[in-house]
């Protein structure tokens, strides 16, 4: 069978999306949680890029140092780029220096702002795609957080006196701005130094935090309060990846611990998927998986996450095998490990051209439903790459009856032989072990706008369009 035909096929299942895009209008309540901040959008140049090294006077060296995954000083900041940019991967950084901050904000500027965190994203897409109440947690809400969030009468966030409100109306006055930088970059773009040419594999992007209060987990108690006593569908669930050991980072995700079961005792219907992020501090990884994940009824992660988790859990080996031809076999085997290790009913990684989900018979979506949330998921969020942003309903199908990439069917296809399951190819299901495979390629936008949120869109959507 060829591209074209299996392109094809694929359109033809495709066609499900508009009537999944609907079963989300009946979904009663959705919250998100714990991060809600400001993003700076700035697409960098190669040649910007080595403006910076050379103005910083920065080694040749230590732009190459790929080993460091953190901040000690402002010229990080461009060594963070660097890397992400030399090998097309995306990483998040954290800092509490508010030097570091102070030279990010001298130097490198912004093209827009918008919505950034994980819980604004989900919220504001959510939200959009017309789920009936959508509750964002947000531990600071001034106005310019206000403008962030979409003007829609389903979209919620707590006022000063912990009561939900339209979250476009808010305006906590005492509360401080948290911006991001999310720095993107684009596939094909390089620049060089002395003798050294550095090429970006990959459109991705590096972001540079310093955020106080989502460094220390600061929680709403109106949101906490309004948990306790409502019952809502969904919780997504993320904004751990910020803490840091030196910062009482571990120590944070266990105070969560009396939170989260309260909730779940209230609410034991309660589904609740965690986002691991891109965590750099390994303490606060660790931390995750041992307290948070027990929790949790779904897990999302993307490749690069993936291998930060084989590499706190034993795993490194295949990690380093990842790293090195990062391709749906191989990513398969640590799904299925970390299925087995982290014990959640449901686990969903999405890589480049492929989403794959692992899980159990019983989990409240079938697979089947579950393959049509995963192609929901791809048409919002090639759609959301497409457009830069997510304003408007149109907005989130602009890519729908767009064929499936021949990369993604590469994939699917390295990864149905892999398993000896030929029929994955053409149904994108199968039996794996005790589990149930969904996979599906995907719609790939080649030169997309942005790629902040991408991830935290596939995985809501994917769960909640399976429904």
């Amino acid at each position: 069978m060829n591209y074209q035909e299996l392109q094809e096929i694929w359109a033809k299942k495709y066609e499900t999306v508009p009537s999944q895009l609907e079963k989300l209008k009946h979904i009663r309540s959705v919250a998100t949680a714990f991060n809600t901040n400001i993003d700076a959008i700035l697409k960098i140049k190669g040649s910007t890029l080595k403006k910076l090294i050379v103005e910083n006077n920065i080694p040749i060296n230590e732009i190459q140092d790929i080993s460091i995954s953190g901040f000690s000083r402002p010229s990080d900041v461009i060594i963070g780029i660097v890397k992400c940019f030399s090998r097309g991967i995306a990483e998040e950084w954290v800092t509490d220096d508010i030097n570091i901050y102070s030279w990010m904000e001298e130097n490198l500027g912004y093209n827009r702002l918008q919505m950034g965190g994980q819980a604004g994203i989900i919220a504001n897409a959510l939200a959009l795609l017309g789920v009936k109440k959508v509750l964002a947690h947000t531990n600071s809400h001034p106005k310019l957080q206000a403008q962030q969030f979409l003007n829609l009468d389903n979209l919620f966030g707590f006022n000063d006196n912990g009561i939900p409100e339209k979250a476009v109306n808010i305006s906590r006055e005492t509360d401080i701005p948290l911006i991001h930088w999310i720095i993107e970059f684009d596939k094909g773009d390089s620049f060089q130094i002395g003798d050294k040419t550095f090429i970006c594999p990959k459109s991705n992007r590096f972001i540079a935090t310093y955020d106080p209060l989502n460094m220390k987990l600061v929680m709403n108690k109106g949101f906490i309060n309004y948990l306790n006593t409502h019952k809502i569908s969904y919780l997504l669930l993320s904004g751990f990846h910020p803490l840091l050991e030196n910062n009482g980072g571990v120590d944070l995700v266990k105070n969560t611990i009396p939170v989260l079961r309260k909730w779940k005792k209230h609410n034991p219907n309660l589904i609740i998927h965690l986002e691991i992020a891109s965590t750099q501090d390994i303490a606060v990884r660790k931390a995750i998986v041992k307290y948070i994940v027990p929790f949790v009824d779904s897990v999302g992660l993307n490749e690069r996450e993936t291998i930060d988790l084989l590499n706190i859990l034993g795993k490194s080996d295949l990690a380093s095998d990842i790293e090195k031809n990062t391709t749906s076999d191989r990513l398969f085997d640590a799904l299925i490990f970390l299925k087995k290790l982290l014990n959640v009913k449901r686990i969903q990684l999405h890589m480049f051209g492929l989403y794959m989900t692992l899980q159990d018979h019983d989990f409240i979506h079938s697979a089947e439903q579950n393959l049509k949330g995963m192609m929901t998921a791809a048409v919002v969020s090639s759609s959301k790459a497409y457009n830069g942003e997510l304003t408007q309903y149109g907005d989130a199908i602009k890519t729908l009856g767009l064929f499936v990439s021949q990369q993604s069917l590469n994939e699917l296809s390295n990864l149905s032989g892999k398993l000896h399951e030929p029929d994955l190819l053409i149904k994108g299901i199968c039996r794996v072990e005790n589990y149930i495979l969904s996979a599906v390629p995907t719609i790939i936008i080649d030169k997309p706008k942005t790629l902040v949120g991408m991830g935290d869109t596939i995985s809501s959507v994917s769960l909640l369009a399976g429904c």
